[in-house]
């Protein structure tokens, strides 16, 4: 029992740093973003963007160690085996040195390309190499000196981590900040950034061996102790290739964009992105917390009541995604122009086609937990497939549609892997039903989600006309606009699930049975 309380504190420890944080840097992110877009251009916010999806491509090479290792530490930490600990850092310290020396000899030979990459901007190539070297230092700070943050995720100490590197990263923004309004200047503004990340490293490392006084890790004897430990290259083999479609797919969309666009297109999509990167990060920190309780509900071998909570998970998912696609889908333009300007907008299609993007990654998640649980990952193709649709529908779109064309691409791939297949895999392998009983549920959803749209559109159209010109002009009656709209949407929608679904019932009821 008082482990189990100790796992609870902790994991509440997490969730309200987490919390108290996500807000402090959404805040703050609204507010940099406008005044560096003034002060530095977005010309100099799509390169920096661009660059850092270059070398993101490059931590390729990590391959999933870290979340590899992590499992492995569990059950040694549960121990409190404090030798099996100690070694198991050392060899992922010895991992990550490697991976450290191929990720900068693969930088190296990057940087070769970068005038064939960059031909035509505004900038000099000394920006331009400035910036790359910096950022490629400070991710291979990672690599050589923080690897043994791994082990306070592992422990459930990540608040340890978030305080110290959010805190980092507020006052290294609002040095930046004041740097990009008082001198405008490129070269400090880089620098500040690769100096916060020298002095996060020293912070971090200081505070792991204040909480692990015994941490003893030593790279080189983890070159010795590699073969005792297999298991680690065969979770890291598993994982990687389930980690690639995602990760292709965030780092290849600027880069296309790029390519087929404008670094300033490259931001003004980040501008959009940041917003719905934020919604997607709150949603799941708050829902993806049921994964630790699917796997012991799957343990249990209650077919019906496993099958029962994977619609109520389904509701919930369903139903918050519809709010907030229909809650973007009236308000984001109207926020960008308050915050940034007109000029700033994208095409309607470009925002309804990174809704379609936003809603499905929002819904997916019942039904990844669900295949983790069961141990479902070893459809090692799928990502790899996923990840293919995704760039070469991307690449022929993108060449004629441009962003609209590299969003369809992602959306294709999308709809092939997690909308098709995940469900198909769960149902033959895991529920062991027909997959028919999947579909006749779906579209009974999307059906309430359209339903709840068109209901809200007429009433809008009908009796707050007036206000729509006023929310791009003033914040008041935007937020008024905002709270009303998503709050009627809300209660239209739950009707419609709560009245003609299972699963927001039998959520319902829980919630009830625990008041």
């Amino acid at each position: 029992m008082p482990q189990q309380e100790s796992r609870v504190k902790k994991s509440l420890l997490n969730a309200r740093v987490n919390l108290i944080f996500y807000f402090l840097t959404l805040i703050l992110s609204f507010f940099s973003r406008k005044i560096f877009l003034d002060t530095l251009g977005a010309d100099f916010v799509g390169l920096t963007g661009t660059l850092q999806n270059l070398l993101g491509f490059l931590n390729l090479a990590e391959l999933g160690i870290g979340s590899a290792i992590g499992y492995v530490l569990y059950k040694p930490l549960f121990e409190h085996d404090e030798e099996k600990i100690n070694e198991i850092i050392s060899v992922f310290g010895y991992l990550y040195r490697w991976i450290g020396f191929i990720i900068l000899g693969a930088g190296i030979v990057l940087a070769c390309f970068l005038p064939l990459i960059f031909p035509n901007t505004e900038f000099e190539m000394g920006v331009i190499f400035f910036a790359y070297f910096s950022f490629l230092a400070s991710s291979l700070i990672g690599y050589f000196a923080n690897y043994k943050q791994t082990l306070l995720g592992a422990d459930q100490k990540n608040y340890v981590v978030t305080a110290y590197f959010q805190t980092a990263t507020i006052i290294k923004t609002l040095i930046q900040m004041a740097s990009a309004y008082y001198t405008g200047s490129y070269y400090l503004w880089v620098a500040i950034e690769l100096t916060f990340g020298i002095i996060y490293s020293f912070i971090l490392n200081w505070k792991i061996n204040q909480v692990y006084p015994w941490l003893r890790s030593e790279v080189r004897q983890g070159k010795q102790l590699f073969k005792k430990y297999p298991e680690v290259m065969k979770y890291t083999k598993q994982l990687f290739v389930h980690r690639i479609s995602a990760f292709a797919q965030f780092q290849m969309t600027p880069i296309l964009t790029y390519a087929f666009v404008s670094l300033q297109t490259v931001a003004y999509y980040g501008n959009y992105t940041i917003i719905t990167d934020k919604l997607n990060l709150l949603i799941s920190n708050f829902l993806n917390s049921t994964g630790a309780g699917v796997g012991n509900l799957i343990a249990e071998g209650d077919k019906s009541k496993i099958y029962r909570v994977y619609w109520e998970l389904m509701s919930i998912r369903f139903w918050i995604g519809g709010v907030i696609i229909f809650a973007m889908s009236q308000l984001l333009p109207s926020f960008i122009s308050l915050w940034l300007g007109q000029q700033y907008i994208l095409s309607d299609l470009v925002l309804y086609l990174l809704l379609i993007i936003f809603f499905i990654n929002i819904s997916r998640g019942a039904t990844e937990q669900f295949l983790y649980g069961y141990g479902l990952f070893y459809d090692t193709w799928a990502p790899l497939v996923e990840s293919a649709i995704f760039i070469i529908g991307a690449i022929i779109c993108g060449y004629f549609w441009g962003l609209k064309g590299i969003l369809l691409g992602n959306i294709s791939s999308l709809f092939v892997i997690v909308c098709l297949w995940k469900p198909y895999f769960l149902y033959s392998k895991g529920f062991k039903l027909n997959i028919s009983k999947y579909w006749g549920r779906w579209c009974k959803y999307i059906f309430l989600i359209i339903l709840s749209f068109i209901i809200l559109k007429l009433s809008l159209s009908k009796y707050f006309s007036h206000f729509v010109d006023l929310i791009f002009v003033d914040w008041w009656y935007w937020c008024v606009y905002a709270l009303v709209i998503t709050l009627l949407y809300s209660i239209v929608s739950f009707m419609l699930f709560w009245s003609m679904t299972e699963g927001m019932k039998d959520f319902l009821r829980r919630i009830i049975r625990r008041k």
